[in-house]
């Protein structure tokens, strides 16, 4: 065993996750790549955004190939031991799995480590050159390896003198080009390094890789060309085996309410904090590390925890603030936004268009992609795009509006509403396109947005099922004792009209608490009707409590 030669490492991290009580076997995957195995189409490049389980993949294809770890007790258990997958299998022309499993010499490299205090380029491949060469002749010895050759002329004595040839693995591909000391040479030269190591070689048995950006972007079109990518919103292939589906996120909430103490989690919160991506067959994904880690910790909150400015909302939104600020209410309030994303952007120094802004951040899993058209997939990353127009000034009347909110919050508790309206007002007059309120849907971006804050201490919901029917906002309180708002807007209408519909739809029903339990919040439900002529270009807002929450 090596460093990167048949390492222990991948087997002992998929194992470790594979006996997590919350994991979800991906294992048929396997069946995916055994048919390939010395064929042309060997070469196999995935790209997902982070937390999508790229790396627990990766390790599963090490521990399944590499000879140095007996790994058949860990799959015998997995869906790919399965009479199903092996069915599958055999129609593909392969052998029973077990023929294959740990058969391989397994070349595995994690491109995201990184030598200690590395400040170059060079410094950074060496690591990997050395330690390469360094486990090919310690393991072939009687070969006599000369670690000064290239490594690629290594290997290709190792097949010249024994047949020997090789899997690899490669996760994290791009990592190298979020390193800050490298530069656009080092860039050139490490596509070299893989187009060497890895184009037309014969001794490379499967190449399966992992990334979040495309080698398209990248590679003149020549240098990787024989990687098929399979990215996310655009590959039906492979789509299923990372991310969670519907299915996969029942079982694990079946398994937290055999397991919960107490029970602090719905699967409802499940689906509006977590899922909203979308494969290329429209199927329904959630994140994995985030569900994993709500489920584990009983506690939902935002786990989209940032390691870097490509991870950063902002860092994208920054060069292009003053086209993209216009939707960002819009996608704020939940609507989908249209977009031409086929053309994926690499990097966030390069991008100019809005259109290339939208595709890098549908890479990083900071957008959701379907039909042609880009939205926030949900509550996790709603709150990270709040978070931002509260903090970013370059952002203009967009984070003018999102830091008066706290004030809106507390007159409508107040039933201030002159005050609402002088703040709706305030909106209105400033210079974005958007409010011309031609239509609910931009009211409703505004109001969203004029009621930013109270995501601090709500949970807020919009076009809700309440009653009898769909109401435009409701606000849970996070403290029990708190007020809970329903708030419905108008065009061309009242405030009156606009309550007098939250009374006869009885929206207040979705405070009622389950037949015999206590009731969830005690505090009173306030109903707040807004509406704006559009010929007067005015706001009329009113308030009304309803009842207390104990008796709806």
């Amino acid at each position: 065993m090596g460093i990167f030669l048949n390492s222990r490492i991948p087997f002992d991290s998929y194992k470790a996750a594979a006996s997590e009580k919350y994991f979800v076997d991906k294992s048929v995957l396997l069946t995916e790549l055994l048919p390939a195995l010395g064929t042309s189409q060997r070469f196999f490049c995935i790209t997902r955004p982070r937390r999508f389980g790229k790396s627990v993949m990766a390790n599963m294809v090490g521990a399944f190939f590499e000879k140095s770890v007996d790994a058949s007790e860990l799959f015998g258990k997995l869906k790919i031991a399965s009479s199903e997958s092996n069915i599958k299998l055999s129609k593909a022309g392969c052998k029973n799995y077990r023929e294959y499993l740990n058969q391989f010499d397994i070349l595995y490299i994690d491109f995201s480590e990184i030598p200690e205090n590395c400040a170059s380029y060079q410094t950074y491949i060496n690591r990997i050159l050395q330690g390469l060469k360094k486990d090919l002749a310690d393991h072939f010895p009687e070969c006599a390896i000369d670690q000064t050759e290239a490594l690629w002329d290594i290997l290709s004595i190792l097949y010249q003198q024994k047949g020997q040839r090789f899997i690899f693995v490669m996760d994290e591909w791009d990592a190298v080009f979020h390193m800050e000391f490298i530069t656009e040479s080092d860039k050139k030269s490490y596509l070299r390094f893989l187009k060497s190591l890895l184009k037309d070689r014969i001794y490379a048995e499967l190449v399966y890789m992992t990334g979040i950006l495309p080698i398209a972007k990248y590679s003149d079109g020549s240098e990787l060309n024989m990687f098929v990518e399979y990215h996310m919103a655009s590959s039906e292939r492979f789509s299923q085996y990372f991310g969670f589906t519907n299915s996969e996120v029942d079982e694990l909430y079946r398994i937290y309410q055999q397991t919960a103490e107490p029970k602090r989690i719905t699967r409802q919160d499940l689906r509006t904090w977590y899922d909203g991506y979308h494969t290329a067959s429209g199927e329904h994904l959630y994140n994995p590390r985030s569900i994993v880690c709500a489920l584990t910790d009983n506690q939902l909150r935002n786990y989209w925890t940032s390691s870097g400015a490509y991870d950063s909302v902002f860092a994208y939104i920054k060069d292009n603030a003053a086209e993209i600020q216009h939707d960002l209410p819009l996608l704020f309030a939940g609507e989908s936004i249209s977009s031409d994303i086929n053309e994926y952007a690499a990097t966030s120094m390069q991008l100019e268009t809005k259109d290339e802004i939208y595709s890098a951040m549908v890479v990083y899993g900071l957008l959701t992609y379907e039909d042609g058209f880009v939205s926030i997939p949900n509550k996790e990353l709603t709150d990270s795009f709040a978070s931002m127009m509260k903090k970013e000034k370059s952002l203009g009347y967009i984070h003018n509006l999102a830091n008066i909110s706290r004030k809106m919050l507390s007159a409508t508790l107040a039933g201030r509403t002159q005050e609402m309206c002088d703040i709706l007002k305030f909106a209105h007059d400033t210079e974005s396109p958007i409010f011309s309120y031609n239509s609910e849907i931009e009211l409703s971006a505004i109001v969203n947005l004029v009621y930013l804050s109270a995501r601090d201490s709500y949970r807020v919901e919009r076009e809700d099922k309440a009653g009898e029917g769909y109401v435009d906002f409701i606000f849970y309180p996070e403290r029990k004792h708190a007020d809970a708002i329903i708030l419905e807007l108008k065009i061309d209408s009242t405030p009156e009209d606009a309550i007098q519909q939250i009374k006869d739809k009885k929206y207040a029903l979705r405070f009622q608490g389950k037949l015999g339990e206590a009731p969830k919040y005690t505090g009173k439900i306030l109903a707040v009707g807004i509406s704006y002529h559009r010929k007067t270009k005015e706001h009329f807002c009113k308030t009304e409590i309803l009842r207390s929450t104990a008796q709806a």
